[in-house]
């Protein structure tokens, strides 16, 4: 049977941890997109799961390469929903729990790797909605656009929060990343 469940995070550890709590469940996640989750019934703590953020897109070289590397270590991508756009780069693996622990990142240095891409999203989203929220403000401020300037306020506005939420998203990341490297430095 077939379940389908609408959430959104914004930290992918927590949606990793809660991917794992469904399958504990008896719930195996079969196809996803923005908020969406499809789940099918399924063999309690069947399959352990794992989101990655690739370098490229799903359909860049580097990535195409990665993921025909994982499907031959017995990992599967789960399925994006048919509609999702192909540049995409977070990925949800999934692996058999009977195969054994399931870990992507075993090393110190890739970690790091890893959590930098997801730190230099945040900050490039950041700075695009900031940007650009700022220029909307701006418009509003010179009284170009009068009639406007209403909607272009409001949207500015709104535009900033969102580029200081996007902000705040990065901040754990960052001081996963400085942890990991003072361990790193600390094991050295």
């Amino acid at each position: 049977m077939s379940h389908t469940v609408r959430k959104l995070f914004f930290n992918f550890e927590k949606e990793e941890q809660w991917l794992n709590n469904m399958a504990a469940k008896g719930l195996a996640l079969t196809e996803y997109s923005l908020a969406r989750y499809v789940f099918e019934d399924s063999a309690k703590g069947e399959y352990i799961y794992r989101i990655e953020l690739l370098e490229d897109g799903i359909k860049g070289a580097k990535s195409v390469e990665y993921l025909q590397f994982m499907e031959e270590a017995g990992v599967e991508r789960v399925p994006m929903n048919k509609g999702q756009v192909s540049y995409n780069k977070w990925v949800i693996f999934r692996r058999r729990a009977s195969e054994g622990p399931f870990i992507i990142y075993s090393d110190t240095d890739s970690k790091i790797m890893h959590y930098r891409r997801i730190h230099r999203l945040w900050i490039s989203l950041a700075l695009m909605e900031l940007i650009i929220g700022f220029l909307n403000v701006g418009l509003v401020a010179m009284d170009y656009i009068s009639i406007v300037s209403n909607i272009n306020l409001v949207m500015g506005l709104m535009l900033i929060i969102l580029g200081a939420a996007f902000l705040l998203f990065s901040l754990p990341v960052r001081k996963k990343i400085n942890k990991l490297q003072s361990d790193k430095l600390i094991r050295e």
